[in-house]
């Protein structure tokens, strides 16, 4: 153990790789001697980077400029490598057809145990083990390495010093607001140098200087901090208003973190910028806030794709209001003026940050994308999209779609999961909210009563939070929908709430959604398609609006429609907790065109995804059973009758409603199951 980081490689003889600071190898403790070729350092970093093996061509092109040979040098600056870390036992240097990978796991690498420890959140960790990594970070990665004529290798260089300093900046954060008060200061300090506009440090280093009674110190700071914001042309009001509660309300200790608004950023005339949140907003209507940076475009020096790209995430994410989405101008500004993406999430003060860059592969196109948590440096979601450049628009319109469903997916499963772990009673209204969509998501009549407390909670916190209303008209739908209790009397609520959500945002998709879902109970069709058509028409990448439009003409409307807003919001949504109800539908809408085969095996997936109901079963034993597939429909009925014995076709047409003919063929199917 090194400083209480496991320190594999100093333990058994291997080796040990320090990339934070000047790079250094040691083997059994003792330093050996680098190539002086930075070339072959600079290969050394990379390859001990990289989380696959990397292609000789991206080696050549990261390295090299225009060389005569550059697979020749390559060959040469690996065998200068392979002195330095093969052993005659061991060979570390890999090379499998095109590709090159450097076996490094049993050994110790400063920046790979930093991204190990750190890949759960550094919330995850004690003050022991954050302690252990902050002594890790020796310096920037392999620093003094830059390469002139290599603009490849210093992006990425540039790419990997910003992202390790926003983990050492997560790593003193936490420390600061663990660690005993004698200590604090220290961490404040370096935490500062890294994040000089992050206006928690601010905070809690004026916090600080007040608990030691140090006011002159605080007051100096406070000056400097203001001067550097203002320079900046950054709102530095938070700082004021953060020292005039320093002062009036001095802690005993340093907070743990609170809810992120993000600061204003002031344009050239003195007004703030546009900015979809608001930055002043009290903590009762608190929302995530996401910050979608510049992608990096390698597409030529035009940047028009990665730029097109970002602006059109952006406003599709902000239709969806779910989360407080940055305004292109204001991250845009940030970026031009030198700040990166980590320290820009930090300045903006913002929950997530979203970074990327888009690449011309030939006839395709690579969009690699990722999505961080701010505060712990965590990799939320990342994903590399690749399609064919035939048609630019199409092309960016599809990836522009499965980008923004996927972060704001990915956003509501981390605060689902973040607020299901917090005591009941220190909810606040976004947290109560995703609690409930926790318990909602389970499909069972215990979990559905919990999640209508949390949307009711909710609700009595913030009773402008469209959203919330939207979940609690669900609860009170499925209550209709699986007879948990009186049909009549959960409509009328289900309707109810979707009102309230309604006249508090007429403009947010989801209450839209919730509408047309109640009206559906009400048997409007017409009326239920309009509302939902509207919620789509507002947020195109709402994939539970195009669900559920798939699932009320699966029954009564245009059944091919139904497959295709299916296909789409599985499209949109490939791991929604709804997909078995996207799958049904499909199947649905298969058997009503007559196509049993086809629909006996879309009703088959959606039976095997988590938490398919009885109703989903009785979709696939009834279309098994249409196919004659009477064996495999039994093995279905015998499911639903472990939880339901006396199910049957009466059930499952109190649920649905299916046009004459689509009820005759599940009835037909009912039959030769003896559920009719």
């Amino acid at each position: 153990m090194e400083n209480g980081v496991e320190t594999r490689g100093a333990a058994s003889g291997e080796l040990d790789v320090r990339l934070l600071g000047p790079m250094a190898v040691h083997k059994s403790g003792v330093a050996l001697p680098l190539p002086s070729s930075r070339k072959v350092r600079a290969l050394l970093a990379y390859l001990a980077m990289a989380s696959q093996p990397v292609l000789r061509s991206r080696l050549c092109e990261l390295l090299w400029d225009v060389p005569n040979d550059p697979r020749g040098e390559l060959r040469w600056c690996l065998s200068k490598l392979r002195r330095l870390v093969d052993t005659p036992a061991r060979r570390r240097v890999e090379t499998t057809g095109d590709t090159i990978r450097l076996d490094l796991t049993d050994c110790f690498v400063d920046v790979l145990e930093i991204a190990r420890a750190t890949q759960a959140g550094v919330e995850t960790l004690d003050a022991s083990k954050l302690a252990a990594l902050s002594a890790l970070f020796a310096g920037e990665v392999v620093d003094g390495l830059e390469m002139d004529r290599n603009p490849h290798f210093n992006a990425w260089l540039t790419a990997e010093r910003r992202r390790f300093r926003a983990r050492h900046a997560a790593v003193l954060e936490h420390l600061a607001r663990r660690a005993p008060e004698q200590d604090a200061l220290t961490h404040l300090e370096k935490w500062l140098e890294l994040a000089p506009f992050d206006q928690s440090v601010h905070e809690l280093m004026l916090r600080a200087l007040v608990q030691r009674n140090r006011i002159p110190d605080a007051e100096m700071h406070l000056a400097t901090a203001v001067r550097l914001f203002e320079s900046e042309g950054l709102d530095a009001a938070p700082l004021r208003h953060a020292w005039r509660t320093a002062r009036a309300q001095p802690a005993e200790a340093l907070p743990p973190q609170t809810a992120a608004h993000p600061l204003q950023i002031v344009t050239a005339r003195g007004a703030p910028a546009s900015n979809e949140a608001d930055p002043i907003a009290p903590p009762a209507l608190r929302r995530a806030s996401i910050a979608i940076m510049p992608f990096t475009d390698r597409s030529g020096p035009s940047g028009t794709y990665a730029s097109g790209l970002v602006y059109d995430v952006i406003t599709r994410l902000a239709k969806l209001r779910s989360i407080f989405v940055i305004a292109q101008g204001t991250v845009f500004a940030l970026h031009e003026r030198g700040i990166g993406p980590e320290a820009a999430a930090r300045t903006l003060n913002v929950d997530y940050i979203v970074t990327g860059s888009v690449q011309l592969e030939g006839p395709s196109i690579a969009v690699a994308v990722e999505l961080a948590e701010t505060r712990t440096a965590r990799i939320v979601w990342s994903e590399v999209f690749t399609h064919r450049l035939d048609d630019a628009f199409v092309t960016f319109d599809e990836i522009g779609n499965r980008i923004v469903a996927s972060i704001a997916s990915e956003v509501e499963a981390t605060e689902r999961n973040r607020a299901i772990l917090k005591p009941p009673t220190s909810l606040d209204a976004w947290e109560a909210h995703h609690r409930g969509l926790w318990h909602m998501y389970r499909f069972n009549k215990g979990d559905n009563e919990q999640a209508r407390h949390f949307f009711d909670m909710a609700v009595r916190l913030d009773p402008t939070f469209a959203r919330a209303y939207a979940g609690l008209s669900f609860t009170h739908w499925q209550n209709a929908f699986q007879g948990w209790a009186p049909r009549d009397l959960e409509t009328d609520l289900a309707f109810d709430a979707a009102g309230k959500s309604l006249m508090a945002d007429d403009r947010d998709p989801a209450a839209h959604w919730a509408m047309g879902r109640a009206l559906w109970l009400r048997n409007q069709h017409a009326q239920s398609v309009s509302e939902l058509e509207t919620a789509v028409d507002l947020s195109p990448n709402f994939a539970l609006g195009h669900y559920t439009l798939a699932f009320v003409n699966a029954q009564t409307g245009d059944a091919n429609a139904a497959i295709g807003y299916s296909d789409h919001s599985r499209n949109l949504s490939p791991f929604d907790p709804l997909l078995f109800g996207m799958l049904a539908s499909r199947a649905m809408a298969l058997a009503r065109l007559g196509r049993f085969e086809e629909a006996a095996q879309w009703a088959t997936k959606a039976a095997a995804r988590p938490n398919a109901h009885p109703h989903i079963l009785g979709i696939a034993a009834y279309s098994l059973a249409l196919t004659d597939r009477l064996e495999e429909a039994q093995t279905y009925a015998a499911a639903i009758r472990k939880t339901r014995p006396e199910y049957s076709i009466t059930d499952f047409f109190n649920a649905f409603r299916f046009d004459e003919a689509g009820a005759a063929l599940f009835r037909k199917g009912a039959k030769r199951l003896d559920m009719a």
